[in-house]
Parts: structure tokens; sequence; C-alpha cells
């Protein structure tokens, strides 16, 4: 199965398109007696939404990671009166537009008391992500709004929410998440004064963490050296969250069907990040 992981960004362009990195897993052939590695074969850039779709669209079998929300918090979509079942809730989404959907998520959020005005999900908290309610740094509301209409329309299979295609699945990823299991540290940014020796330094840790396999989920990734000097040297980070991303539908790949890894209790409104740890908390 080709596995994909997927950067994402609302405004797709050429100063900032999304990215995939695309790769295979390997070792685990019982005559191979090597541990389970994830070979790089690949990134690529998609500077419009014409060329995303166009991916969405490739024959499987596949998986993939997409570092975007799938899904909204239940406690928001009750309290604005939105549909309750997640095909219908995007469609309900892509229909209000984007002045729509903000205006809508702007006046919830004041309608909120102090220090609670934004809702999450139940993969939030022990994610530390963002609410998929945030509209400005990191504009996550539209991440969904961009992303979740084009899954849905694209006949994707996602594990928890929808059922589509079972050649192309699509999970929910947080490259932060596995990057934050390495290093607490920053090793990214898009402000060419922050793009730091020690930012550099960090992307450098990550990714011969990643090389080792001593990552909790006990994968290796395996790449060559010119596809490390694009990881280093991107100080965006976008490279490398797309590997991140990529890592993780691997560890979902292994998990295999039906759920791909997520735990049983998802809610099949809001989804929930791969590699997340369900608690049994609820949101907050």
């Amino acid at each position: 199965m080709l596995l994909i992981g997927v950067d994402f960004t609302s405004a797709p362009r050429r100063a900032k398109p999304i990215t995939a990195a695309f790769g295979r897993l390997a070792g685990e052939e019982p005559q191979q007696r090597s541990e389970p590695r994830v070979e790089l074969t690949g990134l690529e850039a998609f500077d419009d939404w014409p060329a995303f779709e166009a991916l969405l669209a490739r024959p499987g079998p596949w998986l993939g990671a997409f570092d975007f929300p799938f899904g909204l918090p239940r406690e928001a979509v009750v309290d604005l009166g939105w549909p309750q079942s997640w095909p219908e809730l995007v469609r309900h989404c892509a229909a209000l537009g984007k002045a729509g959907f903000r205006a809508a998520l702007d006046a919830y959020r004041e309608s909120r008391p102090a220090g609670r005005r934004y809702a999450h999900r139940a993969t939030d908290l022990p994610a530390r992500s963002h609410s998929p309610l945030k509209l400005v740094n990191p504009p996550v509301g539209l991440m969904f709004l961009e992303g979740a209409p084009r899954l849905l329309a694209a006949g994707l299979s996602l594990p928890g929410l929808h059922t589509g295609d079972p050649q192309r699945i699509a999970l929910e990823a947080y490259p932060g998440l596995l990057a934050r299991s390495i290093t607490r540290d920053s090793y990214k940014s898009d402000e060419k004064r922050k793009q730091t020796t020690e930012r550099r330094n960090a992307r450098e840790r990550i990714l011969a963490a990643l090389g080792t396999g001593h990552l909790a989920n006990g994968l290796q990734l395996q790449f060559s050296p010119s596809q490390a000097g694009s990881l280093i040297d991107d100080a965006s980070g976008d490279h490398l969250d797309a590997v991140l991303a990529l890592m993780q539908a691997a560890a979902c790949a292994r998990a295999g069907a039906p759920r791909y890894g997520l735990p049983a209790q998802t809610d099949p409104l809001e989804g929930w990040i791969a590699g997340t740890p369900y608690t049994g908390k609820h949101h907050m």
C-alpha cells in the first residue's frame, strides 16, 4: 500500500504549497528478519486546489494522513444547531462559504464565557492540538473548511467518520504530536528572521530520531542523503511535517483495518487524530 503524509494549508500557492511525502512500509516480511521501516520514496508540492484534488483522486490502494481537522467539536455543532452527521455537517459548512463560516464562528466564540471561547474535540486535549474553531494563528477552522469537503467529494474512506472507497483511506494527522515526542524545541517558521540555527538543529534531531527507529511506534524512516538535506534545509518545516505525517500514516497502516489504530470511542462527528492516546476524558 502506498503511504502519503500531507502537510496542509488552507491557501495553497507557489510560495506556500500543500506538501506531500510518499513512502511504503518494508521490512515486515518474515524472510527479511529486519525492523519495520518506512521507505521515503518522494516529496511533491501542490500549489493550487486542482492539483490537490488530483492527488485525492489517484487510484488506490493508498492510505494518507492529512494535517488538518476532519471534524468539529460536537459541543459547538449542537450549540449552533448544525447537522449532527459528518457528511451533512461538512456539506452545511461548505454551503456557508468562507465568509458565512467565519461569521458563525466569530459570533459563537463571543457567546461563550471568557476563558472558554473555544470548544474542543475530545482528541484535541490529549493531542494538545488547537480547536478546529480557531480562525487565526493557525487558521485550523479554515483548514477544516477547505479540506474536509474535498475529502468527502473525492469519495475517500475516513475510518470512524465516513465510508467511501476502501482503497483510498484518509486519516487525520498532527505532525506536532510526533515531533514533541522527540523534542520540545521549535523546529520551523515561515518568518525569515525566525529561521535560526537552533531550529535547523531541532530539525536535524527530529530526522535523526526518525531514522533510528526508536520511536514509540517502532518504525524507522529510510531516506537518502539528498532527501535528508531537503528535509533539514526547508526552514518552513513543511517537508519535515509531511514526513512526520507519513510516519503517522505508516503506524495506521500497520494497525490495519477497520479502525487503523483509532480508538473504538471515536466520536463519529468529531474524528480523531492518529496516534493520540484515548484518555477517557471529554471536551472542555
